[in-house]
């Protein structure tokens, strides 16, 4: 296993696969580096890098929950970068990970290559935010991996129709881990406090400034059709503002698509050939 320490003390796990050009990939909110475990088989030519937020997967915890926000990890992923000596990066961020790569295009546009956001936007729609805090920080109710799938299987069928349980069982593995007691999240559940006061504090930035200063970065924007975290609205306004926007809507997914599909493989070919 592979860490880097920040320079605030935390020890934080990252993996590399493939060699090329670099790639930065930052998962969801609550995901790890194995978010991108469909894509990384696909993308041998390239130097695949992933990491661990503080809190989540390996990566070590922080008892200041108050640290669990988009700005400290863009820049724990900036000090990651420079860990591994690298001056300038494609990224693609799925969710979380697509607001920190607007974050980085803020504050260090010159280590972007290109970006690749995975069903998110400057604005998430009200239902995705219901969705997702009737999920963070709360113990899983299955008790193995086999029930998980079920319930994932179960709950995301009509965003993800069609979609076989295998794929299911390893998304239950990938975000939780089997205990004697049951099964657990691989992240800090104080990650639920975190966003509680963030968002009582009015401490979300205007993403849309964020997201503008991709004007000048190659860009692409893979939508799952039945996403309730982007809306088609919201991409309609990302292409008014980045003229150079390109983007797909992907058949059958909902938030956020594997990566794996064909129509997200090929957008994500061109935006990093763009470079």
């Amino acid at each position: 296993m592979t860490f880097f320490t920040t320079t605030d003390g935390k020890n934080l796990y990252f993996e590399e696969n493939g060699s090329g050009s670099p790639v930065l990939c930052l998962a969801g909110l609550t995901r790890n580096t194995q978010d991108f475990s469909f894509l990384t088989p696909h993308m041998a030519d390239h130097r695949m890098i992933a990491m661990d937020y503080r809190g989540r997967g390996q990566s070590e915890y922080d008892t200041d929950h108050g640290n669990y926000n988009v700005l400290r990890e863009a820049h724990d992923a900036i000090e990651l970068l420079d860990h591994l000596g690298l001056e300038r990066v494609s990224v693609i961020g799925t969710s979380r990970g697509g607001l920190i790569a607007m974050a980085l295009a803020a504050s260090h546009p010159e280590r972007l290559a290109s970006v690749v956001l995975n069903d998110i936007g400057p604005v998430i729609d009200t239902s995705g935010i219901a969705k997702i805090m009737g999920y963070v920080g709360k113990k899983p109710v299955s008790k193995t991996y086999d029930e998980a799938a079920l319930a994932l299987q179960h709950m995301m069928a009509e965003q993800f129709p069609g979609v076989p349980l295998e794929r299911w069982r390893q998304m239950a593995e990938f975000q939780n881990q089997e205990t004697e007691q049951g099964l657990a999240l691989r992240y800090d559940l104080g990650l639920r406090t975190a966003l509680l006061e963030q968002a009582a504090a009015g401490a979300i930035p205007d993403m849309w400034l964020f997201f503008e200063a991709l004007r000048d970065i190659p860009t692409g924007v893979i939508r799952g059709a039945n996403s309730d975290v982007l809306g088609k609205d919201t991409l309609a306004e990302m292409h008014r503002r980045h003229p150079g926007l390109v983007s797909v809507e992907v058949p059958d997914r909902g938030h956020a698509p594997f990566l794996d599909e064909p129509q997200s493989l090929e957008l994500i070919r061109n935006v990093l050939d763009a470079v």
